[in-house]
């Protein structure tokens, strides 16, 4: 019998070694290819857009933000770390419909600017296909683009979340001038940062002309997806590196719009979307004195902008929209941009977790 015990016992060690062992190498794995870019890089610029035209001063302009969640966080979805169960969607085929959907209503609204959070442009979860590619193709547009969530593989949950590249991409006619990825800081330490979003701002900038004549100013447009699940220290850092890029730009005589997923309630929030999933992810609320004074927080209730992920969106609760929502979506655009019009378009998050967000605005 102790022989038997003894054999039980070294085939489980060898088996607790190996796993050991394998783990101490996919940790050494990843700490050798950690993405680890440089405060300020170029970002991809890719042209495709046959038109190729120049922001005009006094024109009316429409801009849309949308995180469409990879085209994986549709209605049939939940996710784990909104106290969900699930760390991948459902099928691949649900993902190219939620894909489909998407880019249909973004022909549908026709921005003359788009701004797309969680954006894949090689991960397991969205079938390792180039969402960036896939977009700007279809929508025939110009297309900037940054890495903020590059691991060869992410090791969690069960079953793991595998390979994961994702960004952000800002799609328009317009010519830009340049496109950079802007590192915003994290809280994160060793090891749980080697397969963690690398937050960042992508900052395109776009002459602005009157009468067919450079005017010398720019609109700074700076797209981003501020931290989720962290403790709201990360988000504060943020927002604050954020409003310093906005400062600075300002005090240069441009005009500025940032926008995307703040992750966080705004100031101007009256409550409206009430907790309902008391035991899930709450966001904060964004201190209003880190936003610049003069400033325009352009955010609309006439819809939520997000749900929770706790569970798939379907079934009886879905329909009577007894669920958790939230607007943590929209934009902040600086002095002589006069907007127009603000709303959330509301497709009842068939398609991805997030609604799109528009502003119509003018600058003067």
């Amino acid at each position: 019998m102790s022989g038997i015990f003894l054999k039980i016992l070294k085939t489980a060690s060898i088996i607790i070694g190996i796993i050991i062992l394998a783990f101490i190498l996919l940790v050494i794995l990843l700490t050798i290819t950690e993405y680890k870019p440089d405060d300020i890089i170029n970002a991809e610029i890719n042209s495709l857009s046959e038109n190729n035209s120049f922001i005009e001063k006094n024109s009316e302009l429409k801009i849309m933000s949308w995180n469409i969640g990879y085209c994986g966080l549709g209605k049939n979805e939940d996710f784990f770390m909104d106290g969900g169960k699930t760390s991948l969607p459902t099928s691949q085929e649900n993902v190219e419909k939620y894909k489909a959907g998407i880019k249909d209503e973004i022909i549908n609204q026709n921005p003359d600017i788009l701004i797309l959070q969680e954006i894949d442009h090689s991960s397991k979860r969205s079938g390792k296909k180039n969402q960036i590619e896939y977009f700007k193709n279809q929508l025939k547009k110009n297309a900037a683009f940054t890495y903020n969530y590059k691991t060869l593989y992410c090791p969690f949950p069960f079953p793991p979340m595998g390979k994961i590249e994702s960004g952000l991409a800002t799609f328009t006619d317009y010519n830009a001038i340049s496109a950079e990825r802007y590192k915003l800081p994290s809280i994160f330490k060793w090891p749980v940062k080697l397969a963690n979003l690398k937050r960042c701002l992508l900052v395109t900038k776009f002459p602005v002309y009157e009468n067919g004549k450079d005017t010398g100013r720019k609109l700074v447009l700076i797209n981003f997806h501020l931290e989720a699940f962290d403790n709201g220290e990360a988000k504060k850092l943020q927002t604050i590196e954020l409003a310093k890029v906005l400062n600075e730009e300002y005090a240069k005589g441009n005009y500025v719009i940032a926008g995307g997923d703040w992750n966080q309630k705004f100031p101007t929030d009256t409550g409206k979307y009430k907790v309902v999933f008391e035991n899930g992810w709450q966001p904060g609320i964004i201190d209003e004195s880190i936003v610049p004074e003069g400033w325009k927080i352009c955010a609309s209730e006439n819809a939520p902008t997000c749900r929770a992920n706790q569970y798939p969106y379907v079934g009886e609760r879905a329909e009577k929209h007894d669920w958790q929502y939230w607007v943590i979506d929209g934009l902040l655009v600086s002095p002589g941009i006069e907007v127009k019009n603000v709303s959330v378009v509301d497709k009842d998050f068939q398609n991805s977790d997030h609604n799109p967000v528009i502003i119509q605005f003018v600058l003067k």
